[in-house]
C-alpha cells in the first residue's frame, strides 16, 4: 500500500471564515507537494467556546464540505474533513461532531459521527463538557476508496481500543484520528495512544491534530502524526 499522505496542523480559533481560508491554503500547498490524501484535524473551522456552535454549524454537505469536495475534485486527492459542527437536524441547540471522508472525484463516502464525547475534569482544573451541546453517534464507520479501508474515529475516540479493534477485524488498514487533544493530556498520553492504536491493530494510524490556544483560555497540544503498522512514527508535526 502507497499514499503519499498529509496532515494538516492548525490553530483555528473562533472565527470560520478565517479557519476556512488557512486550511485552504494548506491544502493547495499539500496538492504542490504530491499528497495523494490529506487529513484535517477536529473542529477545524470552528474551535472556541459551545456558545458559538449555533453560528458555526453546517450541515453535510454544507458550504464548508463543499469547499473541501471542491479541492479533492481539482487535485484529484482523497480528503479526509476532519470534523465539523454538524446542526442536529430535530433537537434545536444540539450538534454533532462530524467527520466526513471525500474520495478523489469530490464524492462523500462516509460520515462518522463522533461516539465518545469528552466530559472531564483536568488536574489543572479545566472543564470540558462536549455532551452539554453535542450529541453522540450511534455507528461504527469504515469505507474503501481506492483499495484502501479507512475506519474513522475523532479524539476522544482514542481512549476507547475496543472502537479500533472493531474497524481493524472489519477490515480497516488505516485508522483516522483527528483531534483537538489539550495540552494538558496530550504531552503524556497522545503519542502513546496513537502508537499502541496502531501496534494493536496492525493498522496505520493519521492523527492530524490542532495546537495552540483558544477561546476560552485553552490550548491543544499538537504534534500531529503518521504512525506504521509497527508503532514506528513516519512523520510528525511540532507541539
Amino acid at each position: 500500500m502507497h499514499l503519499r499522505t498529509a496532515v494538516i496542523q492548525v490553530n483555528s480559533r473562533d472565527n470560520p471564515a478565517e479557519n476556512l481560508a488557512t486550511v485552504e491554503r494548506f491544502l493547495e500547498r499539500a496538492a504542490g507537494m504530491g499528497a495523494q490524501f490529506v487529513a484535517l484535524p477536529e473542529f477545524w473551522p470552528y474551535l472556541g467556546p459551545y456558545s458559538g456552535f449555533e453560528k458555526a454549524a453546517q450541515t453535510v454537505p454544507g458550504p464548508f464540505i463543499e469547499r473541501l469536495q471542491e479541492k479533492a475534485r481539482t487535485h484529484k486527492m482523497i480528503v479526509h474533513g476532519g470534523s465539523i459542527v454538524e446542526r442536529h437536524p430535530t433537537l434545536p441547540g444540539k450538534f454533532y461532531n462530524t467527520s466526513v471522508l471525500i474520495n478523489r472525484d469530490g464524492e462523500i463516502v462516509a460520515q462518522y459521527r463522533k461516539l465518545h464525547l469528552f466530559d472531564v475534569r483536568l488536574a489543572n482544573g479545566d472543564i470540558h463538557a462536549e455532551s452539554e451541546r453535542i450529541v453522540p453517534g450511534d455507528e461504527v464507520v469504515t469505507a474503501e476508496v481506492d483499495g484502501i479501508t479507512f475506519g474513522l474515529a475523532v479524539c476522544y475516540d482514542l481512549r476507547f481500543p475496543e472502537l479500533f479493534r472493531i474497524l481493524a477485524l472489519r477490515g480497516a488498514q488505516v485508522l483516522l484520528v483527528p483531534a483537538a487533544f489539550t495540552l494538558h493530556t496530550g504531552r503524556d498520553h497522545w503519542e502513546i495512544l496513537l502508537r499502541a492504536r496502531a501496534i494493536e491493530n496492525l493498522c496505520y494510524v493519521v492523527a492530524p491534530a490542532h495546537i495552540g490556544s483558544y477561546p476560552p483560555n485553552k490550548q491543544c497540544f499538537g504534534r500531529s502524526m503518521i504512525v506504521d503498522p509497527w508503532g514506528l512514527v513516519l512523520a510528525q508535526a511540532p507541539d
